[in-house]
């Protein structure tokens, strides 16, 4: 592996899907990998390219604990911050606990891992940021409105920092896989459709990102996509994971909101 940043990794979210993905990756092609999680089995792994993997129990939502924790770290040379979930309804009946509950996990889980990493990368002269986002933070999806408005939020910060953080040698930059086959989907939390008052759009519409999102990409070609960023010296602001999501960024950049909005209500709301 060329990695331009260093060895010492840090992951969150890192027990399974995207974040366990990338954990593997670079503990596999020689990184010195601490990787993060609410809910592991603490342990050591090594391997045979002079990789490892060290699992620690971490709340990312907890600052205070995210940031002992970070801070008690020798070095980060690059930081993976995978952490997420996911909350499916309407906009206008959205209960405010989940509501919280979804920027409290994707936006404020990933703030308080991201500062002290990039304190400790600003010391070192050198360092990198990759922020698992997705498709939905730049296109919002129906029925998904606080997630996409968590994954928007990411894509502002990153921005910031990469501005704020060039003149130190850290970069940060922002990943946006689409559909992906993890535990992401089982997990998700969905309004209850009778407290919604939508009828059955809301049941239709979980159920197509769900069936959709089971036949996506394994978490493998996110991961693949971290570690070719890993060996770029200027690394790109974003990065849409496949071809396809690629050509769909492109194409919605000259697309009429119109159209857009008529495509994406006959994917997700299903009459």
């Amino acid at each position: 592996m060329k990695n331009y940043y260093g060895k010492n990794v840090f992951v969150t979210g890192a027990s399974s899907g995207i974040g366990r993905a990338c954990a593997l990756m670079f503990a596999k092609n020689g990184c010195d990998v601490t990787g993060v999680s609410r809910n592991t089995e603490e342990k050591t792994e090594n391997f045979a390219g002079g990789g490892s993997l060290t699992l620690r129990k971490l709340d990312v939502t907890d600052e205070t604990a995210s940031r002992e924790f970070i801070e008690k770290l020798p070095q980060v040379d690059i930081a993976i911050l995978c952490a997420g979930m996911g909350v499916a309804g309407p906009a206008e009946t959205a209960p405010s606990e989940l509501t919280r509950k979804q920027m409290e996990v994707n936006y404020f889980g990933t703030l308080n891992a991201a500062q002290p990493c990039l304190s400790k990368m600003r010391a070192c002269g050198k360092g990198l940021l990759i922020i698992i986002g997705s498709i939905a933070g730049r296109v919002s999806i129906p029925m998904q409105s606080q997630y996409s408005a968590s994954k928007y939020a990411l894509e502002a910060f990153t921005d910031a920092v990469r501005m704020e953080m060039k003149q130190y040698g850290v970069k940060a930059c922002i990943i946006e896989p689409g559909d992906t086959k993890t535990g992401f989907t089982a997990a998700r939390e969905t309004q209850s459709e009778s407290d919604a008052g939508y009828g059955d759009v809301l049941e239709k519409s979980v159920a197509k990102m769900a069936s959709d999102e089971q036949n996506g990409r394994s978490p493998d070609s996110v991961a693949r996509v971290a570690l070719a960023l890993a060996a770029r010296k200027n690394p790109p602001a974003r990065v849409p994971v496949g071809l396809d999501y690629k050509a769909l960024m492109i194409l919605l950049r000259v697309m009429p909101d119109r159209a857009k909005e008529l495509i994406l209500s006959k994917l997700y709301l299903p009459k």
